[in-house]
């Protein structure tokens, strides 16, 4: 686990410089499995159907959330292992049409010593039609303490791309994002989220059991969130206009 890799995500989330122990999540910027040009998607992803994700019949997917058990802490500068695999598939009919999921179970050891488990859930839809009204997104939470206000760059997100060896063109592609996809914006990375989350939640609250979290609406760069934490443990990002862009639990 290269500390150079951790330290230049550290540096572009703001982070003061870290010890040996890696963050919580950090871990995402590790295990790249590269594909060659030719075997990603119009999308920039690993074409569907090769190596573990399977194909669900559908053309777009995205993260939808996860949820991780924090055992013990990864040490930088060590050996890791990362074992993967499909936890479980199933299909639904959403309100824009049909939806696969698929939920991938991640486990990472070290010294034969299980340090994080995490389960994530990956969304399959459909491109969106032409005549397509967005979503009414959920309103968050007008209540807690909000722990941070920012902003995310076209700059941020190529820099947690670049650390995530994530291709998906929704975070880089402006024309893509409105013309394919139906975005007004980048959007920010639902990962990228969470971490700030996990890391407030850990100045917060202390050293972190379990987080779970969930995308409800997208986040788009250049608008202003703010990461809120309540009494009752439940953690959420807000947009400029009150929408929950993710609601997420931590647990210490």
């Amino acid at each position: 686990m290269d500390p150079a890799r951790a330290q230049a995500l550290a540096v572009s989330l703001g982070m003061p410089n870290i010890a040996d122990t890696m963050p919580p999540f950090f871990h995402q910027i590790y295990f790249w499995d590269p594909v060659e040009n030719a075997g990603l998607g119009r999308d920039g992803h690993p074409k569907v159907g090769q190596g573990i994700m399977p194909d669900m019949g559908l053309p777009r997917r995205m993260w939808g959330g996860g949820r991780l058990e924090f055992h013990t802490p990864v040490r930088l500068g060590q050996i890791a292992e990362k074992t993967s695999a499909v936890d479980k598939t199933t299909h639904k009919e959403g309100r824009s049409g049909p939806l696969g999921f698929v939920t991938l179970r991640h486990d990472i050891r070290q010294n034969n010593e299980l340090c994080v488990t995490e389960y994530q859930d990956i969304v399959y839809l459909n491109d969106p039609a032409p005549d397509a009204r967005p979503a009414t997104p959920p309103m968050a939470r007008s209540d807690g303490e909000i722990l941070l206000e920012r902003s995310f760059s076209s700059t941020d997100l190529f820099r947690y791309s670049a650390l995530t060896f994530n291709g998906h063109r929704i975070h880089y592609d402006l024309d893509y994002c409105r013309e394919v996809e139906g975005y007004d914006g980048l959007v920010v990375h639902g990962p990228l989220l969470a971490q700030t989350l996990m890391l407030l939640a850990e100045r917060a609250l202390g050293p972190l059991t379990s987080f779970e979290f969930r995308a409800t609406a997208p986040a788009l760069h250049g608008e202003h969130t703010a990461f809120c934490l309540g009494t009752d443990g439940a953690m959420w990002v807000r947009g400029p206009d009150g929408r929950q862009c993710m609601q997420a639990v931590a647990r210490i």
